[in-house]
């Protein structure tokens, strides 16, 4: 091992074994996969040696093989989301490839199958004797069915993908003068301000818009300036083809063409047909009917707010050349929740700073599953926007705190940094350590990362961004509350349409009265938000539902027939094919998808979630139907409900079906009348 390289030697001098962030560099990265990837291949070729076939000799080795390689990649790949500077962008360009053949060669080891299949082929009667736990069973099949079903390799490209729309975030800005955001409430100008300081702009009065979604969407909504507002949102849905070299559909239609092949190596028809193979919803056609029977309410919905929309308009005396445009969507809709509703979302936001937002999602952790949450300032991080917190719960023997996780928080939208909201993981809880392995390498280190656009007093989010913010720490409860032996089974290593049910599940208690009564208070007067704020709020909520279905439904519906398709030929043209399906599907007008093709990273930056975008649907059916549970209680923090919850959903990781663990917590199968009320698509 070389000493060193900082992500190679021991990390146990540092607090809690986190990687040494101060330590590394760039240069690092390239040699340290060398020397941990052969690690990998050694200990892969011991298990195919072995001559001992049995659980311990096979898979919980297996588990813990590339231990090195999880540790320098877990740094690797949070620091390309999080801090992708251009040198690290080389090494990746140059590393994709690489990670990817390793990847591939995994797979072909002689004798490794062979293991597995015996290993496989044992289980039925270790499962009937009682010798295997449920889990040790779950592995095997999970093991077996990934090894029999080898995934195609598109790293080059995905990575590609990825970079140029970053490179478009990064390169693009619309300079304005403090005139121009005539309309833009303070916080707003605010981050403007800031967002010019951070680009280093010579004028002391700039004020800049990037293309962060977190800048965008506020400047959408109340920028006076129709003209202004067309220029910020042509460049943000062009993203990814901005400019002639950094086109990405081309790179999207030949990743279509390596999926279809990949998909005919198993024998399917098409990569929708595979990849819903391993799935809750199991067929093509049964996520598309779910966004049918959703798409046809949502229209309904969506025409009746261009109505109001239009009417507004009308009633104002003013004309718009071509109708409303998706330019003006989010403009006149906060015109029209003032005009109808009374309700002014800027009014709330000095009620929802971020660090109110964030005592709120700590207290909430606390009271239903007992996490604390203890700042340390004391430890380095990668970057000094970036909180650590160690998370504590009580044992219940003498009142002491034992350490469950270590809970990494970087909020703020950043150069480098990529967009939109995630939680990644610096170490995946596990029970299954190699002898000697301090205990504290069982322990998870859980990263959430947003995107806020950072004020220069206080940052202030809307309540999207604190649903956000709750959205992504329910993934993090995944991870932290994960209670599984084995890492490949753990945490978020579930089935795709069950992965988003801990993180919208959590959503819903930011909205709950006695959490914004206890938490939702004034960042300067440190007043609680009136009642009647929160009434004429409540009132609004649903208003503009349906625009916020349409755009998420039609991205899901496209995935998903975009994937079905049985060839790409040589004219396949990208664009053409969004343009005409829309039109085929109903688009309403004035909406346009939230993700277009050429910055669709679900789909092209990875292929997690090709043909698998309606999963956040889907999971809007179990975390609403779970949170029905709770409410039925009468108490939205009752302990009991919480404790099944931590069990079924939050801790039992890949260890069981996920219909199983639903089944278990519900009693029943799910209930789509939960989530189409509580949307406003039906009435309650």
């Amino acid at each position: 091992m070389d000493e060193t390289n900082p992500l190679l030697r021991s990390w146990a001098d540092q607090p809690f074994h986190l990687p040494p962030f101060a330590a590394i560099k760039v240069e690092h990265f390239k040699p340290a996969f060398e020397i941990a990837m052969k690690s990998h291949v050694n200990d892969l070729k011991q298990i195919a040696q072995s001559e001992v076939v049995d659980f311990d000799s096979i898979l919980a080795a297996y588990d813990r093989a590339g231990g090195q390689l999880s540790k320098v990649y877990s740094v690797y790949g949070n620091y390309t989301s999080s801090l992708n500077t251009p040198d690290l962008q080389e090494v990746q360009t140059e590393m994709a490839p690489i990670l990817s053949r390793h990847n591939s060669n995994t797979y072909t080891i002689p004798g490794l199958f062979e293991k597995f299949e015996k290993i496989h082929e044992m289980k039925d009667a270790k499962m009937e004797s009682g010798e295997w736990t449920a889990e040790q069973g779950r592995f095997a099949e999970r093991v077996y069915a990934e090894y029999s079903d080898i995934q195609a390799t598109l790293a080059g490209l995905q990575t590609k993908f990825m970079q140029n729309v970053l490179k478009d975030e990064e390169t693009w800005e619309l300079v304005l003068t403090e005139k121009d955001m005539e309309g833009c409430p303070p916080d707003v100008i605010a981050s403007a301000k800031q967002a010019a300081r951070d680009r280093k702009k010579e004028d002391p009065n700039a004020h800049v818009i990037t293309l962060s979604r977190s800048a965008v969407e506020p400047f959408l909504s109340y920028c006076k300036r129709r003209d202004l507002r067309k220029k910020v949102f042509d460049a943000f849905s062009s993203r990814g083809e901005l400019s002639e070299e950094r086109n990405n559909l081309p790179i999207a239609v030949e990743m279509l063409r390596l999926r279809k092949k990949q998909a005919a190596l198993h024998g399917k028809e098409s990569f929708s047909e595979y990849q819903f193979e391993d799935t809750m919803a199991q067929t093509p056609e049964a996520g598309m009917k779910l966004l049918n029977n959703v798409w046809t309410k949502a229209k309904d919905a969506a025409d009746r707010e261009r109505a109001l929309l239009e009417a507004y308009i009308a009633d104002s005396g003013e004309t718009l050349d071509g109708g409303i445009k998706p330019h003006d969507w989010r403009y006149y809709a906060e015109k029209v929740r003032v005009a109808k509703f009374n309700f002014d979302e800027n009014e709330m936001k000095p009620y929802f700073s971020l660090d109110a937002v964030t005592k709120a999602v700590f207290d909430v952790s606390n009271q239903l599953y007992g996490l604390k949450y203890i700042k340390r300032d004391d430890v380095p991080m990668y970057h000094p926007d970036v909180n650590l917190y160690e998370v504590r719960k009580s044992t219940g023997e003498n009142g002491e705190d034992r350490l469950v996780a270590l809970f990494i928080h970087d909020n703020f939208a950043r150069s480098y940094k990529s967009s939109g909201a995630w939680m990644s993981e610096y170490r995946t809880q596990t029970k299954n350590l190699a002898p000697g392995t301090p205990k504290i390498e069982q322990i998870p280190i859980v990263s959430n990362n947003n995107n806020f656009a950072k004020g220069s007093e206080s940052t202030l989010l809307s309540f999207d961004d604190g649903v956000t913010l709750f959205h992504e720490m329910g993934h993090g409860h995944h991870g932290m509350l994960s209670d599984c032996t084995y890492e490949y089974l753990a945490s978020t290593n579930v089935l795709k349409d069950f992965v988003e049910l801990p993180s919208q599940l959590m959503e819903h208690w930011l909205g709950e009265p006695q959490v914004l009564k206890k938490h939702a208070r004034h960042y300067k007067s440190g007043d609680v938000i009136p009642d009647e704020m929160v009434s004429r709020f409540k009132a609004a909520e649903l208003f503009n539902e349906g625009f916020a279905t349409i755009e998420y439904t039609c991205c899901a519906m496209l995935d998903i027939a975009l994937h079905s398709l049985t060839e790409y030929g040589d004219d396949f043209d990208l664009a053409d094919f969004e343009q005409k399906y829309l039109q085929e599907i109903g688009m309403p007008k004035g909406i346009i998808m939230r993700h277009r093709p050429p910055h669709f990273l679900h789909l092209f930056a990875s292929s997690s979630y090709a043909s698998g975008y309606y999963v956040y649907m889907w999971a809007q059916v179990l975390d609403n139907d779970v949170f029905a549970a709770f409410e039925e209680t009468g108490d939205v923090f009752d302990p009991n409900t919480a404790e099944k919850c931590r069990k079924c959903i939050y801790s039992a990781g890949n260890t069981e079906p996920p219909q199983d663990l639903f089944r278990r917590f519900r009693g029943r199968e799910p209930d789509v009348s939960f989530m189409l009320k509580n949307r406003g698509l039906i009435p309650k």
